[in-house]
């Protein structure tokens, strides 16, 4: 059985004190040239940014500038301590839906893209979204959203009143469903999973446990039942939830509401014909009568006062 050797303090003292010491040492710095000339600070495609634009927040706020640009149409819902797999439910559950509705869209593949956003940097995006950007700099290139400029001019200009209602709604913690298109039948499919409204005959009730089996699950109803419908924008208009079922529910979608605009104008269109053409036969036939009237008058008398043939 092997033995272990425990050594005295004051013989470890001699034995560290016979062995060589070693001193940290400090490296030299690295030229300055070196370093630019190694590593660029920013890339040749990338302006300089008002904030470093490796940083995530940076990121984060180009990504919420493209998406109030790009996205017609979004929902905003409020979460409260939503976990992963309640996440993973909805998702899955929202893009079954869809295939249901037999629509196009997928929830998992970018076509609708529901994600938390960080409501101080959407806040942000959206008042660069709405600024007043100044003319271009001395060397001719577009401001960008990240440079001091347009931070600056997103200070001094005022929201809109679709802007400012929308920042309304920027308080606590918020999720973003974000569309390709307006679709109504994307909405409707999608209020009938996120947000369903009490009663089997409404028309954006949730599907049946026989359709829909995994939309009862418990980590999915828990999950829903921590989301909030707060309200939606739709082609820059911001609407509550009244107004968001109100466009989900336009029957044909767009090509339905183009329907009934045309024959909304084409009827406008012909009660107005009607209408001029009544009122311009009663004007000719009043304007006969009186012409008549008056040749009557300025006959003789004795001419009018002859009997005519057949008359005794």
């Amino acid at each position: 059985m092997a033995t272990t050797r425990i050594i005295s303090h004051p013989t470890r003292q001699l034995i560290e004190g016979l062995l060589p010491r070693s001193y940290a040492t400090v490296a030299a710095p690295i030229p300055p040239q070196a370093l630019s000339n190694s590593i660029q600070r920013y890339p040749p495609t990338q302006p300089p940014s008002y904030k470093d634009p490796t940083f995530r927040k940076s990121q984060l706020l180009r990504q919420y500038v493209s998406l109030l640009q790009s996205t017609p149409l979004m929902l905003l819902f409020q979460h409260n301590n939503l976990r992963a797999s309640e996440w993973a439910g909805i998702r899955r559950e929202l893009t079954a839906a869809l295939q249901r509705a037999g629509v196009e869209g997928d929830a998992q593949s970018g076509k609708l893209k529901l994600q938390i956003i960080q409501t101080g940097l959407f806040a942000a995006a959206l008042r660069l979204t709405e600024a007043k950007m100044p003319s271009p700099v001395a060397t001719g290139e577009p401001l960008h959203f990240l440079s001091a400029e347009a931070h600056q001019a997103a200070r001094r200009s005022p929201l809109s009143v679709q802007a400012s209602l929308l920042d309304n709604l920027l308080a606590g913690p918020l999720a973003v469903l974000s569309f390709p298109g307006v679709s109504p039948a994307q909405l409707a499919a999608t209020l009938r999973v996120l947000a369903p409204t009490p009663g089997s005959s409404s028309a954006f009730a949730a599907p049946r446990r026989r359709d829909a089996p995994g939309l009862y699950e418990g980590p999915v109803q828990s999950g829903l039942a921590k989301l909030m419908l707060l309200g939606a924008r739709v082609e820059g208009r911001v609407m509550d939830g009244e107004g968001t079922r109100w466009v989900g529910g336009i029957t044909g979608g767009l090509d339905g509401l183009r329907g009934q605009l045309v024959n909304l104008l084409m009827s406008v269109g012909m009660g107005i014909t009607g209408a001029l053409e009544g009122q311009g036969r009663s004007l000719y036939i009043t304007m006969e009568g009186r012409r008549l009237q008056m040749e009557e008058e300025a006959k003789p008398v004795a001419e009018r006062e002859k009997p005519t043939e057949g008359t005794t």
